[in-house]
């Protein structure tokens, strides 16, 4: 069936017209093609004319902050009293960590509650009334600053904040708990270094183990010229806690010639010619490993600082700022060379200008 078979009076297009042109709204033609549509008649929601069912939102919007309440102090209470070396058993996942699986269920729980309440205030309770509204230009007068403080106190009103204290109050509670979940994780930086940094592994009576061999070494193991690892007694590749400690005590000894001391300090510190200095750039904090035997020079791969250990192991070149500190080393009855005290200076890069 054609167009032209259907009644006049019931073509599409004139019914259309006719309903537009009885609700008062433009039509398009063709010196108006781009005519204001309007906008659809408003729904009220079911929350608009019973109150017992805007009450019952309301309850749900506060149930869910309420559950992102206990969801933070859950955050909380696990990042507090579970180990972080517990795990459990997570089906399909495996075996996880009980304290990742326990922040991130508590703190999504808190965050999804707080966007769930929020979306659904905004979709039962708050208006849904459509407006529209003109353009205007992008200067601001006094007009549209009074219009638009109007508009907001509108927006509040309509909100139904003041009037609706029990999701007020659960949401600020929310608002207020889940920030604490951020200052918890602040406690991942560790407890306050105090002067840990200033102080290694070293201590008077030490003797120093070579790291290659794992034995206590004696003056005549340390030929002239010659680079020697070693690290503190005590101090084993298994400990916890090894890592953290040889980072601060490595240590190099290099055998001079007496006479090829030139600093006086170094000399007095050192034994039969023997010097030990720390092995950390004080650059960045690189391990240094290379020895030049003809200039007594040793020098850090990673940006080429060069300290001269003839000379109280000061910068010759590079971007290190501090000579390498020494440590003061003697021989036990035992005849081992060992340590007598610790660095009097801070190792590596950390505390020179505060140690």
């Amino acid at each position: 069936m054609s167009s032209q078979d259907i009644p006049e009076e019931k073509l599409p297009a004139e019914r259309d017209q006719e309903h537009e042109a009885h609700e008062g709204l433009a039509v398009a033609d063709e010196e108006n093609p781009f005519a204001d549509p309007g906008l659809p008649p408003h729904e009220h929601r079911r929350q608009d004319v019973d109150e017992k069912a805007a009450n019952h939102s309301e309850r749900t919007v506060a149930l869910l902050f309420t559950v992102s309440m206990l969801a933070t102090i859950g955050f909380i209470a696990s990042y507090v009293a579970i180990s972080p070396d517990t795990s459990i058993y997570v089906f399909p996942l495996g075996h996880i960590s009980a304290l990742n699986f326990a922040l991130g269920l508590t703190l999504g729980v808190a965050l999804f509650a707080i966007g769930a309440g929020a979306v659904h205030w905004a979709r039962t309770l708050m208006s849904d009334v459509e407006i529209a509204d003109e353009r205007h230009p992008i200067e601001a007068p006094p007009e549209t600053r009074s219009k638009v403080l109007a508009d907001f106190k509108q927006g509040a009103k309509e909100s139904a904040l003041g009037r609706r204290k029990l999701i007020r109050n659960t949401m600020f509670g929310a608002l207020t708990l889940v920030p604490l979940s951020g200052v918890m994780l602040l406690r991942d930086l560790g407890p306050l270094p105090h002067t840990k940094l200033r102080h290694t592994a070293w201590a008077k009576g030490k003797l120093l183990v070579n790291m290659n061999t794992n034995e206590p070494v004696r003056p005549s193991d340390v030929a002239v010229g010659s680079l020697t690892f070693v690290k503190p007694e005590g101090l084993e590749e298994h400990d916890e806690d090894f890592q953290t400690e040889i980072a601060k005590a490595a240590l190099m000894i290099v055998r001079l010639q007496p006479e090829n001391i030139k600093d006086k300090q170094e000399l007095d510190w050192s034994h039969e010619g023997i010097v030990a200095y720390s092995k950390i750039c004080t650059h960045v904090g690189c391990p240094i490993s290379l020895y030049e035997q003809q200039t007594h020079h040793v020098l850090c791969p990673c940006h080429q600082s060069t300290f001269d250990l003839s000379d109280g192991a000061r910068v010759i070149f590079g971007p290190a700022g501090h000579p390498l500190p020494q440590l003061r080393i003697g021989v036990s009855e035992d005849g081992y060379l060992q340590a007598l005290g610790d660095f009097a200076e801070p190792v590596g890069p950390a505390f020179w200008e505060r140690g």
